[in-house]
């Protein structure tokens, strides 16, 4: 069983604006005679029940019941407007389907029956619901539901909403989700208008089931069944919720405005005081970063994160900065890296052998760049959990070891992994130019003995195929990065380029795979569980966003399995460690940079009490200084 303590004092909280987020309540272990509504229905039950306001694996819940979160204001004013960019277009509301281009904060009015939050990365919490009832043996759980929550039109949620959105996502939610999901719920029953009950198979991970299905959303069973709007489907407005912000203006493919609900249901719970503070969230698309941060410069929007070294570097010199208009800082991040990385699209034949994935990797000098381009201001990624004790780190383990060798024994590992330490990238040997002759001899060899041999012509080829690579890429902005990269690839006999494409094109490329290298950002949590099999899992290889490199890997796919079913945090450290390092050996992922700070740019109207470790989110608890505001629109640093 889980590592989960049966008695304990619990909590109450919030949603996380980008729908990540989940709340809490009251917890203490009764009998099942005790049960009050819920008597008959657990009767044949002879396991201690749990009724609790949050859940939690390992450890401690951080927040008891009716508490307001550390890291905000509760007395911050609200009004005023927060704006953003976006690059590309958009001609959809629907994250949930391979159709159409979904637009920025799509999900920003959805909330889930339970939530976490930016300063606990193991509890969630009841939301949406009052409490949650469960037994030891986590075969099922019942959410006894909020009744104050209505929906946007005035209409009330009830259970009937929520066991609709569930069986939504398990019909026509994406394929990813499905292939794995799907085998892990047995039924879903509402016992009464604000209760229902949900029952998990044998096979169902237990560590993740409360969590999962507490990740639920709320959406009106009416406004579906009316509209005839499906999740498979792309939609031109968010669908039927309850959250803080709903959708207020668009103009399809420029802008976006979403405005605080005056009705929403939970403006005065405790978990939701000094969050949510903005009348307004406007988002202004922009063809590329380049232009984008030209309006930011002459005010077209207000706030930046800016990801650009050469930008950070060199770029904030202009007028509105000088004024003291804008605030430029770096804000501390202590969440796990986000792991970015060009990946392989292994179902192409010629990246099937890791030799020829090794090889093309050595071509990317991140000495240079960080040197020539970035300006110092990066780290380069070693792990999937890069700034947390989950990270592989050296020899492995006797604990992991154990892990490991009987994937060995059965011919899935080479014996190297036993030994070896954990893969990290190259250091180059030179940082004053883009090709380490050094490294482009390495990787010579290493196509040699892989069959790939260069001709007369100096391209290499085998069985009369051209070794040739192209990167696909939206946004010119990698334009300075990628074609050095060409260039050494090229220098390798390889026939190398660059393809960039509109945002629309770039997206279903990369879902369907029509692709050879991409851009992957492959950063996980710090309680991995069966989400893991979304990004790495080989049912999820052949259709799915979060794998786009086409993982298929039985070894990869065991150890996931150790990992979902691991009681202690002892147990879940060491599996973790054994997967990073499967996962790195396999070299599927040319690790780009990262840094462990938020490089923020925004105009100085914006307040923030405190950035909790685990997310910026500027929009769930920052606030808008309409005094100051308006001495900066007196000033014309608007347009």
């Amino acid at each position: 069983m889980p590592n989960h303590p049966q008695a304990r004092a619990a909590v109450t909280t919030h949603d996380r604006n980008d729908g990540n987020m989940r709340h809490w309540l009251l917890g203490s272990v009764i009998g099942v005679a005790a049960l009050w509504a819920g008597a008959e229905v657990l009767a044949d039950s002879h396991e201690e029940i749990t009724i609790s306001h949050g859940y939690v694996n390992f450890g401690e819940l951080k927040y008891g019941p009716d508490q307001v979160l550390d890291y905000v204001n509760p007395d911050a004013p609200k009004g005023g407007e927060f704006s953003q960019w976006a690059q590309g277009t958009f001609d959809s509301f629907n994250l949930s389907t391979r159709k159409g281009v979904p637009a920025a904060l799509s999900t920003i009015g959805y909330e889930s029956i339970l939530t976490s939050f930016a300063d606990d990365p193991y509890g969630v919490y009841c939301y949406l619901c009052e409490t949650m009832e469960y037994p030891e043996s986590r075969d099922w759980v019942i959410f006894n539901l909020r009744d104050d929550v209505t929906f946007w039109d005035g209409t009330t949620m009830t259970a009937e909403d929520i066991k609709f959105t569930f069986e939504l996502y398990l019909e026509q939610g994406i394929t990813e989700y499905r292939s794995v999901y799907s085998q892990f719920i047995d039924s879903v029953e509402v016992l009464d208008s604000h209760r229902i009950r949900f029952n998990f198979t044998e096979t169902a991970p237990r560590r993740d089931v409360v969590s999962w299905v507490g990740g639920t959303s709320a959406f009106s069973k009416a406004w579906f069944e009316e509209t005839g709007t499906r999740l498979d489907e792309a939609s031109d407005e968010p669908f039927m919720a309850t959250g803080p912000y709903r959708l207020d203006e668009v103009d399809i493919g420029r802008q976006i405005i979403y405005r605080y609900d005056p009705n929403w249901w939970g403006a005065d719970l405790p978990l939701n005081q000094g969050r949510n503070n903005f009348e307004t969230l406007r988002v202004e698309y922009f063809a590329d970063s380049g232009s984008a941060f030209e309006g930011f410069k002459s005010g077209v929007y207000a706030f930046r994160t800016e990801n650009s070294s050469i930008q950070w570097a060199t770029g904030y010199d202009f007028p509105a900065r000088e004024n003291g208009w804008v605030i430029v800082e770096e804000l501390p991040d202590g969440a796990i890296g986000t792991g970015q990385g060009f990946v392989f699209n292994l179902n192409q034949e010629k990246f099937e052998d890791p030799l020829v994935r090794q090889a093309l990797g050595l071509m990317v000098n991140f000495e240079w760049m960080n040197d020539s381009l970035f300006y110092g201001l990066y780290e380069r990624p070693e792990s999937f959990w890069d700034n947390s004790d989950l990270k592989a780190v050296g020899v492995p383990s006797a604990e992991e070891i154990a892990i490991l060798q009987p994937l060995v024994e059965e011919g899935l590992l080479d014996a190297s992994i036993l030994t070896d330490e954990a893969v990290i990238p190259p250091v180059s040997s030179t940082a004053e130019r883009p090709l380490d002759r050094r490294a482009l001899r390495a990787a010579s060899a290493l196509l040699d003995e892989a069959g790939w041999v260069a001709g007369d012509d100096g391209l290499r080829r085998k069985d009369g195929e051209t070794l040739s690579v192209t990167f696909l890429e939206r946004s010119p902005q990698f334009d300075r990065i990628i074609n050095p990269i060409v260039e050494n690839l090229k220098r390798l006999g390889v026939d190398a380029a660059l393809e960039r494409v509109d945002t629309a094109q770039w997206i279903e490329r990369r879902r369907s795979g029509n692709f050879d290298i991409v851009n992957a950002s492959l950063g996980q949590g710090f309680e991995p569980g069966q989400q893991l099999a979304q990004f790495f899992g080989s049912e999820a290889a052949e259709d799915s966003s979060r794998n786009p490199m086409r993982l298929k890997s039985p070894a990869v796919d065991r150890i996931i399995d150790a990992i979902v079913d691991a009681k202690t945090l002892d147990e879940l450290t060491t599996g973790t460690r054994a997967l990073d390092r499967v996962l790195r050996a396999e070299r599927f992922w040319i690790p780009q940079w990262q840094k462990n700070k938020h490089t923020v740019a925004y105009y100085d109207m914006y307040r923030f009490e405190e950035i909790p470790p685990l997310a910026l989110s500027p929009i769930d608890n920052w606030w808008y200084d309409a005094e100051a505001g308006e001495a900066l629109r007196a000033t014309g640093a608007f347009q």
